[in-house]
């Protein structure tokens, strides 16, 4: 990460000393920057002339005390509390008064790594991710303390560094990963509810949602060495808001040493760097099709009817299903068998279809089952839908599709950073595409899918699951019977 920042700083103009305790390790990471720099030469990218300002303007410290004289230090150690204060008290007696002092933490205190300083005014927080060249967006984080003045002059350097700078309270996690909670622990809740397999869980987000990895896939590029810890600690500093609470599937995998792509074993075995992911499963050979009856409290009932006359289906119009037809429900938030009850349907026959997305935005259709499901239905269901050759995922039952839950979570917990003022709808939005390469920023995927079935989602994953994770942020529900138009207009919380 410091050989990143270091990088970026020395391209944007400034002379740049780098300094590590273990030896060698500054001028190793300077021969690294160096070969960056030969290899884009190589490239035609830059010239020689630059590349001599470049070389010109890196080189390694011996000694702490040899950046007495640096007007910017930026620290990138471990993530640990206690090492980052000793360091910054022993910078504090090196550096000039004026200079400034920030921390790449990406999860702690920025108050708390400041509080031992005579000068805590001069520290912030500058969080960049890795790999710091490509990654685009730096958390800017003012402590308790912290001069104003100074953010607004790192979030000028940022700019000349070609970054995009976002404003940060001093909140656990900040932006990205606070507003990340979301994905990957949601996708861990419903993987732990046996509703469906890694694999499936991640083709479902990428096919339904657009995600570029599912979470599954990114946690496994992350490893859980890193992500698993950031869990705990955001949960822990939140005073274990249930939102937040990790999961017990990475605690074990983490344990085991199962990390992901560093030891070529994680939620996918790795042969020559190349995930092993098994393949979807095949679609059931069925003679006859039954008649479909759709439930006229569906979601997007005319959209799925009009679908499945598209894929040539019988369709039954009656105010009750036939003894024969196969029954389908869209349900957002609850889960196959209460829909069946509710509305005293034959479970035997009733299979859900997640329909919070139109159809036609999606590469994947996802079916669930109740436990009562006869698997004649099921297949005959898989089979109408992956007519045309679009692809089908068939889950378990439970609250929710996996889409729903995962959307509706990431929306709320983006609402209740707004509702905390931990930063603007703007920043949010921007740090989130560019910090964790989401389609879209988490208020626009309220907009996409519609803040009225987003609540709604939430609000019955509430009764289904009996679980406060799932309470809707005030902030969402404000705006939500307003549009969340509103989100993207720069108002405040």
């Amino acid at each position: 990460m410091g050989q990143g920042i270091a990088q970026i700083a020395t391209q944007a103009g400034s002379s740049v000393l780098l300094y590590d305790m273990a030896p060698q390790a500054a001028i190793k990471a300077c021969d690294a920057i160096c070969a960056q720099w030969d290899s884009q030469l190589a490239k035609g990218r830059i010239d020689d002339a630059l590349l001599a300002q470049y070389k010109g303007r890196l080189a390694h410290a011996a000694a702490l005390e040899d950046l007495a004289d640096c007007d910017l230090v930026v620290e990138a150690i471990i993530e640990r509390l206690d090492v980052k204060k000793s360091l910054f008290i022993a910078l504090e007696n090196i550096v000039k008064p004026q200079a400034v002092l920030a921390s790449n933490t990406s999860s702690l205190s920025v108050t708390a790594i400041a509080a031992g300083l005579k000068r805590p005014e001069r520290l912030a927080g500058y969080h960049f991710f890795n790999p710091v060249p490509l990654m685009k967006v730096v958390e800017v984080i003012a402590g308790l303390k912290t001069d104003s003045a100074l953010c607004t002059d790192l979030c000028a350097y940022a700019r000349q560094m070609g970054h995009t700078p976002v404003l940060a309270q001093d909140t656990p996690g900040f932006i990205v990963n606070h507003a990340g909670r979301g994905y990957g622990t949601e996708a861990l809740r419903i993987v732990g509810e046996q509703v469906a397999s890694f694999a499936t869980i991640d083709r479902i987000l990428k096919d339904q949602v657009g995600f570029k990895l599912g979470p599954f896939e990114l946690m496994d590029l992350t490893g859980l060495d890193v992500s698993h810890p950031v869990m705990e600690s955001v949960y822990q500093q939140y005073y274990d808001e249930p939102r937040y609470r990790p999961s017990v599937i990475t605690a074990q995998r983490l344990a085991g040493g199962v990390l992901g792509r560093k030891t070529q074993d994680g939620f996918y075995r790795y042969i020559d760097k190349k995930a092993q992911v098994p393949p979807d499963p095949p679609v059931p050979q069925v003679g006859e099709i039954p008649p479909v009856w759709v439930s006229p409290k569906a979601a997007r009932r005319l959209e799925l009817l009009q679908l499945l006359k598209d894929l040539d289906a019988k369709i039954e119009t009656g105010a009750a299903p036939s003894p024969f037809a196969l029954i389908l429900v869209a349900p957002l938030g609850f889960d196959v068998t209460t829909m069946a009850v509710v509305e005293r349907l034959d479970p035997s026959r009733t299979l859900g279809i997640d329909m919070l997305a139109s159809d036609t935005e999606t590469k994947r259709r996802v079916i669930a089952t109740n436990p009562a499901t006869r698997p004649d239905m099921r297949d005959a269901l898989h089979a109408l839908l992956a007519r045309g050759g679009k692809a089908v995922s068939v889950i378990q039952d439970s609250g929710g599709f996996v889409t729903q839950r995962v959307v509706a979570t990431i929306v709320n917990i983006a609402a209740d950073i707004c509702q905390q003022g931990i930063c603007s709808p703007q920043d949010l939005e921007t740090a989130v595409t560019l910090g964790l390469g989401y389609p879209l920023g988490p208020l626009a995927l309220g907009d996409k899918y519609g803040p009225t079935n987003v609540l709604e989602v939430l609000f019955n994953l509430q009764t289904v699951y009996g679980d406060p994770r799932y309470r809707p942020s005030p902030w969402l529900r404000r705006r939500g019977a307003l549009g969340l138009s509103l989100l993207h207009t720069g108002e405040q919380p």
